[in-house]
């Protein structure tokens, strides 16, 4: 009797076990699988959570060059002043996103003495250690100007070829028009890294 119980197991395990086409089929359904779900998680990813964006022009010379590409977020992000933040502003151009730096917030009172290049934030002189040249252009900027509440002051780094706040056509910026933070440069490979 227990001859037929070892043979009828035998023959149980056999059926059990897959033929070599069902194993190939099931590989490859857990392979199109995995990539369909690895595809799916980076576009929400790219959609909801980061975005890749070129920066186009010198304004933002010597941080970021024109042609960059840049990673930006906008997750849980709340403005700051130092941020670097891309934006978009239909008085100057509805179809071209801007990077500059935000300089003053909500609250903050803004004035630039031209003669000597420096901002003043509250008063006090900001430290720009990330420009190569002081602000001497004024553009349409009569100072000092108080921020309004919900929005931005910004400027370029490259300050006297830079189109910002100082400029009646893009003044101060709704935060609801920050499209994110620039987080790093991504491409040219000899400039990746975070920026600050």
């Amino acid at each position: 009797m227990d001859e037929k119980k070892t043979k009828s197991k035998k023959k149980d395990n056999k059926k059990d076990k897959p033929s070599p086409e069902v194993k190939a089929r099931r590989e490859t359904y857990d392979w199109i699988q995995s990539l369909i779900s690895a595809l799916l998680i980076c576009v929400l990813v790219f959609v909801f959570v980061l975005r890749i964006m070129d920066v186009n022009g010198s304004s933002m010379f010597p941080t970021l060059s024109n042609g960059n590409k840049v990673l930006v977020s906008d997750l849980f992000y709340e403005p700051k002043r130092g941020d670097i933040v891309i934006f978009k502003k239909d008085s100057y151009d509805e179809n071209k996103a801007l990077v500059k730096r935000v300089i003053a917030v909500e609250g903050d009172t803004v004035n630039i003495d031209f003669e000597r290049g420096i901002v003043y934030v509250n008063g006090e002189a900001a430290e720009e250690d990330y420009i190569d040249v002081l602000t001497t252009t004024k553009i349409d900027f009569i100072g000092p100007q108080t921020v309004p509440e919900n929005c931005l002051f910004v400027m370029g780094d490259n300050r006297n070829a830079s189109t910002d706040s100082r400029d009646k056509r893009i003044g101060m910026v709704d935060k609801r028009l920050v499209v994110g933070k620039v987080l790093m440069v991504i491409y040219p490979f000899s400039s990746f890294g975070s920026v600050e």
